[in-house]
């Protein structure tokens, strides 16, 4: 047997358990995973304490509300689970959409009509929400992969604001800028910016102006995990907590009142910090074969193209009170910057100070991990229209047109080099 890690065996033990015992009516995992292809594993040096601490949010990860739990009166899912099969990349069936309206140049969330988010499905005795006809911007998005991401939250701002070059002052054609979020466009009312940041060390999580860099979600419109889990517990599933602690309400299909019949908060403050501790320290995926020669080479020609120049390989994150995220280097490939992306990808709905075709640069690690967690059939980009690394290539405009042509440029060999080290991330 190959050397697991402890948490992962025991995983696969419970697994392996519930299907000879005829509890599951699907084979996962029939033979033992190498552990390089598994996402839902803990960071290395996590004390015994902090281990109990992620497991409990593993579980509330993984757990399934009910209506009964306080789920509604509307909402999208039942379990961060449904999104993020296995922590992976979400897939097109369980997609959501997100809407807005821009009028002279302002972009309004809608929220009076039930934006920025859609809630598709209702308990009993309400409607769910359809996107209002004054919608000007609407997209669709699958779920992200959640593992690696206490990493990125442990980046210094200053580390981020240092590759921000909006005035293209380098002339490499790359603009990238963080996203500015005021505490006022979060998408659920946060109270206590003391609560939102008490984990972090003085140097990340600064004010500038009244406003934070985002740097998790699409556009980068959210700040720190712990706002990441309130409003997916909020947004999602209609779970009211400490912070979030009014119901999801949309009056044009509920009226004025509504409830569920469940007492709010529905979740303690404890089953939040639980979640937000669990997505802090999953650690990021393993490399696989990254010593082939094709993937090397691939790894070459990413940085000759100028791919690197946004998907950054290398950051190092700033001090932290949690060992396993302490001031180490990693490699995520992103530089946590919005970048425009071109007339296709423009979907006319945005976040914070994101402009319409602006997106965060998508971490990189994990990617080729995509078709295994989404049902062997990969689905790329924001919404999954892409079905192949090549094709969501093909998707990169705006900033990333000159790396796309001197990618279509190269011989098909080394375009298959430049694949196959992205499917070894």
């Amino acid at each position: 047997m190959m050397n697991l890690h402890p948490f992962t065996l025991l995983k696969i033990i419970l697994t392996t358990s519930i299907i000879s015992l005829g509890l599951s009516g699907c084979d996962i995992y029939p033979d033992e995973p190498p552990e390089n292809e598994l996402l839902d594993v803990p960071m290395e040096d996590l004390t015994g304490e902090q281990l109990s601490l992620h497991l409990k949010g593993d579980e509330e990860f993984d757990r399934f509300f009910t209506i009964e739990d306080g789920v509604g009166p509307i909402f999208a899912a039942q379990s961060c689970d449904k999104c993020h099969p296995g922590e992976g990349k979400g897939h097109t069936e369980f997609s959501f959409q997100r809407f807005g309206k821009m009028e002279n140049g302002v972009f309004d969330p809608l929220r009076e009509l039930g934006g920025p988010q859609q809630q598709d499905r209702a308990i009993p005795g309400y409607t769910p929400e359809i996107i209002p006809e004054e919608a000007t911007g609407v997209t669709r998005l699958i779920a992200p992969t959640v593992v690696g991401l206490g990493l990125l939250e442990a980046v210094d701002d200053t580390t981020i604001l240092n590759m921000a070059d909006p005035q293209d002052k380098n002339g490499n054609g790359i603009s990238g800028r963080p996203n500015m979020v005021a505490p006022s466009e979060f998408p659920v009312p946060i109270s206590s910016l003391d609560d939102l940041f008490s984990e972090a060390p003085d140097s990340r999580f600064q004010e500038y102006e009244g406003r934070y860099i985002g740097r998790f979600g699409r556009k980068a419109a959210v700040i720190t995990l712990r706002q990441q889990t309130v409003t997916a517990f909020h947004d999602d599933m209609g779970l009211t907590s400490d912070l979030a602690p009014n119901d999801p309400h949309n009056k044009l299909v509920m009226g004025e009142l509504s409830h569920d019949n469940v007492p709010d908060p529905e979740i303690p403050s404890s089953t939040v910090s639980n979640v937000a501790f669990y997505l802090k320290t999953l650690r990021p995926p393993e490399r696989r074969n990254p010593e082939a020669p094709d993937v090397k080479a691939g790894e070459r020609l990413f940085e000759q193209i100028g791919c690197a120049s946004c998907h950054v390989p290398t950051l190092k994150t700033g001090k932290s009170n949690i060992a396993a995220l302490d001031r180490k280097e990693i490699h995520p490939y992103t530089d946590l910057l919005l970048h425009d992306m071109g007339p296709e990808l423009d979907d006319g709905y945005t976040e914070g100070s994101a402009e319409t075709s602006e997106w965060r640069t998508t971490p990189l690690w994990g990617v080729g991990l995509s078709e295994a967690f989404q049902g062997k059939q990969a689905f790329y980009l924001h919404d999954g229209r892409a079905r192949s690394l090549r094709e969501a290539i093909d998707y990169h405009g705006g900033e990333a047109e000159a790396s796309r042509s001197r990618f279509q440029n190269l011989p098909g060999e080394e375009q298959e080099q430049i694949i196959s080290f992205l499917k070894s991330l």
